[in-house]
């Protein structure tokens, strides 16, 4: 998979980049990030990326022509011709970080992880002249409900999510299975060594050995703490009749069992 970022900051991502599954995942050659300074593609002595706003207003836009020369010239060095917007099932989606795009999940990481090529724009100022948003993004994405200084940080948290899901990018592809929101539900708890700690004792299920029993007690975890902590995500899960027996008694109880309890 190749990564290709467009930012005014190019150094910001040296660190995140150069460290644990990111690393591994691009000296494996599972994927190739190519960050892009957006300046380099201006042709003024000044390398100005950005102006006014036209119907004035606070703050700076960035101007299209960088943004659009940058992407433009990436597509044909990676052998994707054609139109940013026409697509084609070969087409990199081009993406805009920006507080206005649609909320990333895990489920968008999975997406996303499906293709060969991928550009990500990181917005800065105000925003980016609409006519980007208009005639050459296929995609905006937004990491929450807030706003950060530019998309930089935004596209650390897209590129993290979707190389772990590569595969091999990780020391064991099912690793990623159970992570938290992969099935829709939140992960389940996790002990090692020592079996007893302080008086506080792994639960006894997780140590019998009986793969069958720890596979159910781990599902009933993930369950019971998807109810407590992101009941909504519960409306999208896929459950069992059992399933949903234990939600309503678990409901019904008034959340007053202890985790100790349900651990047992």
């Amino acid at each position: 998979m190749r990564i290709d970022i467009l930012t005014l900051f190019p150094d910001m991502f040296q660190g995140p980049f150069s460290q644990s599954i990111i690393k591994r995942a691009s000296d494996r050659d599972l994927v190739n990030i190519v960050i892009h300074n957006i300046r380099d593609y201006t042709h003024d002595r000044h390398h100005v990326v950005d102006d006014y706003p036209y119907g004035g207003g606070a703050g700076m836009v960035l101007k299209p022509a960088p943004i659009f020369q940058a992407v433009e010239s990436i597509k044909p060095e990676t052998g994707h011709q054609g139109e940013a917007t026409g697509g084609g099932a070969s087409a990199a989606p081009v993406i805009l970080l920006t507080p206005q795009g649609r909320l990333f999940c895990q489920g968008i990481a999975q997406e996303i992880a499906k293709c060969h090529h991928l550009i990500l724009i990181c917005g800065r100022y105000e925003g980016v002249d609409e006519r980007v948003r208009d005639y050459l993004v296929t995609d905006e994405i937004s990491i929450g409900d807030y706003v950060l200084s530019g998309g930089e940080l935004a596209a650390m948290v897209i590129v993290d999510a979707v190389v772990r899901l590569l595969p091999g990018a990780l020391g064991s592809d099912a690793s990623a299975l159970d992570d938290s929101h992969a099935t829709g539900l939140l992960e389940y708890p996790h002990y090692t060594r020592p079996p007893v700690y302080r008086g506080w004792a792994v639960p006894e299920v997780l140590l019998s050995g009986d793969h069958a029993r720890i596979a159910k007690w781990r599902r009933e975890q993930a369950i019971l703490r998807t109810l407590r902590r992101r009941p909504g995500l519960l409306e999208e899960a896929t459950l069992s009749e059992e399933e949903r027996q234990l939600i309503s008694k678990t409901e019904q109880s008034g959340f007053s069992m202890s985790s100790s309890s349900e651990q047992e």
